[in-house]
C-alpha cells in the first residue's frame, strides 16, 4: 500500500491506496489559518504535524504494509528554520500579500524573470523572505533553512531538508529551465544554497521515515518518502496530466488552468506560471484565478443562500447577460498580476435578480479562465483534452459555460479522488518501486460536457466586454 499526504490550507488529507490504486481509506484533519493583520495569512507548522498524526490515525486501518509515502502541499509558503530545526516564526502562506512592495521591487530587476521564468508575485516565497529581512531582521539572521510547507512536514517525518522541483519553482529562486537553485538570485536575497533544501524530482526518494515518527504514526520505519509535488503538480499526477496537450481546470477556492508542456516555456509577461512538473524532464504552464468558488461563496453569503442551490436553480445555459462581474475579490494573478484591483458588478438594473447575479458570477470566473487559456495559446501551448475537477465542477451550468467560452469539450471524471493526495500516493509508489510516468494515467471519464455551438460567438463577445471592463476600472483604487 502507498500513502499520500496532501497538506492543504484548511486541512491535511491522508489517502491510502493499494497496488491496484483502489482507495483503502481516507481522512482529513482540519487546519486553521491566522490573519493577524490585513493581508497577513499564517499557520504554525506544529499544527501540520498534529494534523498529520490525526489524519493518519483516522484512517483506522493496519498500516504495516505501507511501502512508500508521497507528499503534496500548498506552494509558496515560507517556513524559516533555525540551526536546531525549529521554526523561527509562523509560516507565511501562499495567500499572504504583505510582501507586495518587496515583490514589485524584486520583479523590477529583469534577472528574476529571466532566470526563474516567472513574475515575482507577492505570494511567492522570495519576496516574503525579503519582507522578513526588512521588518524582522533578528529572525532573518537566524535562518538556517527556508522550507516550503510540505517540505516542513517532510523534515518532521524524515529529518531531511529536501524539496522537489515543482514546489521549488514557486519560490522565485529556482532556475526553472536548469531545474536547480540560482546562486545569483539567492545572493540577491542575502541567502546561500546552504540555506535551501536539497532538490530531488518528485518521483525520487527524498529520505526515509524516521523510527521515532514511525512509532507515533503506526507506520513501518525506514520506508521511502518521495519528493512529491506542489499541490497542482501533484493533482496533475493524480489526473494523468503528464503529456503535451493534456490539461485540467480546477474550480476550487482559487481557479487553475494547468497544462503539461514537453519543455520549458517561460512567458512571464503573460502572468502565467511556468514551473517544473513533478516528474523528470517535464514542465507545465498554469494560469491562476485567485477567487473561483470563493466568488460564488461570497455571493451566497451576501444573499444568505446556499452556493450549491444558487447554481442548481439555473437551468439551460443562457447567453451572457449585460451584467458583468469581475472576480477580483483579492486581486488577480493571470493575466493581470494586479494585487490591488478589486471585484465588482457593473450594469446592474432594476430587473437584475438573484439568478442574473449568479450567472454573472459564474460568467466572470469563466471569462477569467478564458484569459488564462488565451495566454497559453499565445505562447504556443496547445490543449487537446481538458478535465474538470474541484467543487465548482459539480455545476453543469458552470462547466457548460467554460466549455462554450473555450469552444472545447470538458471531461468529467467518474466518482473518486483524483487530486493531490492520489498524486502524492502515486509519487510515493514511484519512489518505492522505481516505476515512472506510466503510473500517471487519466481517471475513467463518466461523461463529457460539450460546448453550446450556438453560443460560442456570444461568449466571445462577452469576454471582450469583460476585458474592456478591467481596462476601464484597473486604475480605480
Amino acid at each position: 500500500m502507498y500513502l499520500g499526504l496532501d497538506l492543504g490550507t484548511s486541512g491535511l488529507k491522508a489517502l491510502l491506496v493499494d497496488g491496484a490504486e483502489k482507495i483503502v481509506a481516507e481522512s482529513v484533519a482540519p487546519l486553521q489559518v491566522s490573519r493577524p493583520q490585513d493581508g497577513w495569512v499564517e499557520q504554525n507548522p506544529s499544527d501540520w504535524f498534529i494534523a498529520c498524526e490525526n489524519a493518519i490515525a483516522a484512517l483506522g486501518v493496519d498500516l504495516s504494509q505501507v511501502q512508500g509515502i508521497g507528499l503534496s502541499g500548498h506552494m509558496h509558503g515560507a517556513t524559516l528554520m533555525n540551526a536546531s530545526g525549529v521554526p523561527l516564526r509562523p509560516c507565511l502562506l501562499w495567500n499572504d500579500t504583505r510582501a507586495a512592495v518587496e515583490a514589485a521591487e524584486l520583479d523590477a530587476d529583469p534577472l528574476w524573470r529571466r532566470i526563474s521564468g516567472n513574475i515575482v508575485f507577492p505570494g511567492f516565497t522570495a519576496p516574503k523572505v525579503e519582507w522578513v529581512r526588512r521588518h524582522e531582521p533578528d529572525i532573518f539572521t537566524q535562518i538556517d533553512k527556508v522550507l516550503l510547507p510540505k517540505d516542513t512536514l517532510r523534515f518532521w517525518l524524515t529529518g531531511e531538508a529536501v524539496s522537489d522541483m515543482s514546489d521549488a519553482a514557486g519560490t522565485s529562486w529556482l532556475d526553472t529551465g536548469a531545474r536547480d537553485w540560482s546562486d545569483t538570485l539567492l545572493a540577491k536575497s542575502g541567502l546561500t544554497r546552504d540555506q535551501m533544501p536539497t532538490l530531488v524530482e518528485g518521483s525520487q526518494v527524498s529520505g526515509v521515515l524516521s523510527g521515532s515518527i514511525a512509532g507515533k504514526l503506526g507506520l513501518p520505519a525506514g520506508i521511502p518518502v518521495a519528493g512529491g509535488g506542489g499541490d497542482n503538480a501533484a493533482s496533475a499526477i493524480g489526473m494523468g496530466v503528464v503529456k503535451p496537450g493534456q490539461a485540467f481546470v480546477s474550480l476550487g477556492t482559487s481557479g487553475v488552468l494547468f497544462a503539461a508542456t514537453p519543455s520549458y516555456a517561460a512567458a512571464p509577461e503573460s502572468a502565467l506560471h511556468s514551473f517544473c512538473h513533478a516528474l523528470p524532464n517535464l514542465w507545465h504552464q498554469m494560469g491562476v484565478i485567485l477567487s473561483a468558488t470563493d466568488s460564488l461563496n461570497w455571493l451566497a453569503g451576501i444573499l444568505n443562500a446556499d452556493a450549491r442551490q444558487l447554481t442548481a436553480d439555473l437551468e439551460q445555459l443562457q447567453a451572457p447577460g449585460r451584467t458583468v462581474f469581475m472576480p477580483y475579490l483579492g486581486g488577480e494573478r493571470t493575466p493581470h498580476n494586479d494585487a490591488h484591483v478589486r471585484g465588482g458588478f457593473l450594469h446592474l438594473a432594476h430587473n437584475t435578480d438573484r439568478a442574473a447575479m449568479t450567472r454573472a458570477v459564474l460568467e466572470g470566473v469563466t471569462h477569467a479562465v478564458r484569459d488564462s487559456f488565451d495566454a497559453m495559446v499565445q505562447t504556443g501551448t496547445n490543449i487537446d483534452s481538458l478535465i474538470a475537477v474541484g467543487g465548482g465542477s459539480k455545476s453543469d451550468y458552470w462547466l457548460k459555460a467554460i466549455a462554450t467560452s473555450l469552444n472545447m469539450p470538458i471531461q468529467i471524471p467518474a466518482a473518486g479522488d483524483f487530486g493531490g493526495a492520489l498524486g502524492a500516493a502515486r509519487l510515493g509508489r514511484m519512489a518505492a518501486t522505481g516505476e515512472g510516468a506510466e503510473l500517471a494515467v487519466p481517471p475513467p471519464i463518466s461523461r463529457v460536457i460539450e460546448p453550446d455551438v450556438h453560443l460560442v460567438d456570444t461568449f466571445a463577445e462577452a469576454h471582450a466586454r469583460y476585458a474592456d471592463t478591467y481596462r476601464a476600472v484597473k486604475h480605480l483604487r
